[in-house]
């Protein structure tokens, strides 16, 4: 094996593999983080998705570890519905974890230590911003007439398809929602309605967002606002002398950055649960190998490119309101968020919220190539770009490639060559199928995975759906 192959599946954080490490995490530093991993989905299921702590503590907190899962009890939370904060106690001789909600820009963890004064100080939208409600305008910006038309014992057979979808026998996982979309209509569709999902309910999408992100950035290289092939991303790595200077765009949305990132430590834990900035832990790593040469899965890698559209735009009233505005409300994606750090960098490696329609909504956009209703969102080519491998590839059991913040699929998955996907942790899918006119959307409440790449045991079999949803609609 060579030295570029030997880390290539690399290894998701969990708080249980954490604390197996010495020296990683202290017993105080893992209260923190389920404290912090508590704090943040309340605060977010709640006021993003109107749960109930319950539905939230069923969906979400269980089979999260089996260590936190006998924590969170232990750690009582403190849920202010005026002032739409959620304070989660974890030690005497510290403050609470803080999660706090504002509009548009949703959820953000405090860091650890904080006081709840410091959530007057956090970023949200311009005053001025309007949320926009699309609901009544015809498919697919607004909810009208959404339904296509399939012949009679066709669409019985595939509504039958679509429920054995939620059959954890027959397919795994612990599906919530499916959507089928031929030739732009929806032709299948289902929730569990008795668990309070229906189409507008927004979840946490994890690593799906990172789609969202490649799209921020897409539109901006649109607006010739980026280069994706120009070095010195970002103006940290610009000093003299520094060798990450030569990381591009390119480099970071492949997963080929070649910075270093901690197995069990990776810094995407510390800023989702610890409260850390992106700024203090994605931006300050030093290489293990060279931009191009190796791909290892690593939000961080997402997070720096996000934070290059933050540092062209070069104002917050730009950056914040950008993905919403120039992406998700022109495809009307009004109940997706993206939510941010303390320090207002977008954490779109895994921190969105969206609903199974509004997903619907952007696998359209990548089968239109980028064009909406008229108007080129995405650069010409964006589509194929996002769709095509990058220079070192993933060594998964299943054999799927990486492109750019997209996970590709084809003949040795039992699908047509190009297809590629949206892919979350959980079950979190929007997968295109450009041959077939096609989009798949399963979003789930499956079991965690410990690796990039490899499936929980257990987990709802993707592939094996898309290809009985292709063999019903050829």
């Amino acid at each position: 094996m060579s030295e570029n192959n030997k880390d290539k599946t690399h290894q998701i954080p969990n708080p249980q593999a954490a604390v197996k490490r010495p020296g990683l995490n202290t017993r105080r530093h893992v209260r923190a983080l389920a404290a912090g991993y508590k704090a943040l989905y309340y605060c977010s299921g709640i006021f993003i998705a109107n749960h109930t702590p319950e539905r939230i503590e069923a969906d979400v907190f269980a089979g999260i570890s089996p260590l936190w899962e006998k924590l969170f009890p232990e750690m009582p939370a403190d849920i202010d519905e005026k002032n739409k904060t959620v304070a989660v106690t974890f030690l005497s001789d510290m403050p609470p974890r803080i999660a706090a909600w504002r509009s548009g820009l949703g959820s953000t963890l405090l860091p650890i230590g904080a006081s709840m004064d410091a959530v007057k100080h956090l970023p949200r939208f311009p005053e001025n911003t309007v949320l926009p409600d699309t609901d009544d305008l015809p498919w697919p910006r607004g909810d009208k007439d959404a339904m296509g038309v399939l012949p009679a014992a066709q669409q019985e057979a595939l509504d039958q398809l679509v429920k054995n979808a939620f059959d954890e026998a027959l397919y795994g996982g612990k599906t919530w929602g499916v959507i089928i979309l031929k030739n732009g209509k929806i032709v299948g569709e289902r929730y569990a309605k008795d668990l309070g999902y229906d189409m507008h309910t927004p979840h946490r999408t994890n690593s799906a967002a990172k789609s969202f992100a490649v799209s921020a950035i897409g539109a901006a290289v649109e607006q010739g606002l980026l280069d994706i092939r120009q070095k010195g991303v970002l103006s940290e790595w610009r000093q003299h002398g520094d060798p990450r200077g030569e990381i591009t765009l390119n480099d970071l949305l492949h997963m080929c950055s070649g910075l270093y990132t901690e197995r069990s430590g990776d810094p995407q834990q510390e800023m989702y649960y610890g409260g850390a900035a992106a700024a203090d832990k994605a931006l300050r790593s030093s290489f293990e190998y060279l931009p191009g040469k190796r791909w290892l899965y690593a939000g961080s890698d997402t997070i720096c490119a996000v934070r290059a559209l933050r540092e062209v735009l070069a104002d917050d009233a730009r950056y914040h309101p950008f993905p919403y505005k120039e992406i998700f409300w022109k495809l009307g994606m009004t109940r997706t968020t993206v939510e941010t750090d303390w320090k207002g960098d977008f954490l779109m490696s895994g921190q969105a919220w969206s609903t199974a329609r509004d997903c619907a909504r952007f696998g359209l956009l990548y089968l239109n190539d980028g064009v909406w209703n008229g108007e080129r969102i995405l650069p010409e080519g964006w589509t194929g770009y996002v769709a095509t491998p990058g220079p070192d590839q993933p060594d998964v059991p299943d054999g799927r490639g990486y492109g750019a913040q997209f996970w590709l699929y084809g003949p040795k998955q039992g699908l047509p060559e190009g297809v590629y996907a949206a892919d979350g942790a959980r079950g979190q899918w929007i997968m295109m199928i450009p041959s077939a006119n096609i989009v798949i959307v399963r979003r789930g409440h499956d079991g965690f995975s410990t690796e990039a790449g490899h499936e929980q045991q257990g987990a709802f079999q993707l592939a094996r759906f898309a290809g009985d949803v292709l063999d019903l609609l050829k």
